[in-house]
């Protein structure tokens, strides 16, 4: 039973809450109702999920020297040796056997989604993820990745001004995990990521002033576009903008008094009022466009 326990966390499966930008496009192109999309959105985002898995496997088994070193990340099971190395490469081919397939049934374009996915992280894992600016580019484009797989891989035609808001929010994230590590470096609380070295807490602060100031405008123009209006039937989407902007406001606050942590997708659930905000985004937006 520790086996399988010490293997499910060796899959981060709380990490898998990043794959709801899969259903970005099906949200927005109000196609919810289309029960063949549906399934083919949900199994890209179980695709998704496993091939992230085996990614996150291939990276503890890289950095497994520096983890057992690291006051956190000594626990994961490959650093704490609950889990060999052989079986964690195992694990990782089913979970890419599995993912890739799945993928491959939904459609063409997916696989290759998901291929691009792996072939990003692996270099990523391999030695980008030290080069300043590309590491949080090579972030961001997992996100951008997912969007694509929830649009184009099924079918759906992207928003422009959706897929730059999506790429603006992904940035944002990037530079504020970066932020929040620099933080906690300063502190001790975290072991030494080389890359840190390389950003400056008043380039990181400037950066994320950049971008959360373009999601807010890209997102704004997105509910303002023709497009928009004609595929929803309305013109008060603008109305669901001041949610963002609090959302974000906020995030930068609990940034700026550290009680936001390294990983951001997951630490702005621990926020009540982005979880809030979120929620009156969803809720008044599926009312508008129903």
């Amino acid at each position: 039973m520790n086996k399988v326990i010490n293997l499910l966390r060796l899959m981060r499966p709380r990490q898998w809450v990043k794959n709801c930008f899969v259903f970005t496009g099906i949200l927005f192109a109000n196609a919810w109702h289309d029960l063949q999309a549906l399934k083919h959105v949900l199994l890209a985002a179980i695709a998704f999920s496993l091939v992230s898995s085996g990614v996150y496997i291939v990276n503890d088994l890289l950095d497994r020297p520096q983890d057992v070193n690291h006051p956190h990340k000594k626990h994961r099971p490959l650093a704490a040796r609950t889990v060999t190395s052989g079986l964690a490469a195992s694990l990782m081919v089913f979970l890419w056997t599995v993912g890739l397939t799945l993928g491959y049934l939904v459609s063409m374009r997916v696989l290759l989604i998901l291929s691009a996915y792996v072939f990003i992280n692996l270099g990523y894992s391999l030695g980008l993820k030290h080069v300043v600016l590309l590491d949080v580019f090579l972030l961001a484009s997992g996100f951008m990745l997912r969007i694509l797989a929830g649009t184009t891989g099924v079918g759906i035609a992207p928003s422009p001004w959706l897929l730059l808001c999506g790429l603006m929010v992904a940035l944002f994230l990037g530079f504020a995990k970066r932020r929040a590590e620099l933080y906690a470096s300063a502190e001790g609380s975290t072991g030494d990521r080389k890359v840190l070295a390389s950003y400056q807490p008043v380039l990181l602060d400037k950066l994320i002033v950049i971008t959360s100031t373009c999601v807010i405008l890209t997102y704004s123009l997105y509910t303002l576009s023709e497009k928009t209006i004609k595929v929803h039937q309305t013109e008060s989407l603008i109305y669901t903008v001041p949610f963002v902007m609090y959302a974000i406001f906020r995030y930068i606050y609990s940034l700026h008094n550290q009680t936001m942590g390294s990983d951001p997708a997951l630490e702005i659930f621990r926020d009540y009022h982005i979880l809030a905000a979120i929620v009156g985004w969803l809720l008044l937006t599926l009312w508008l466009i129903t």
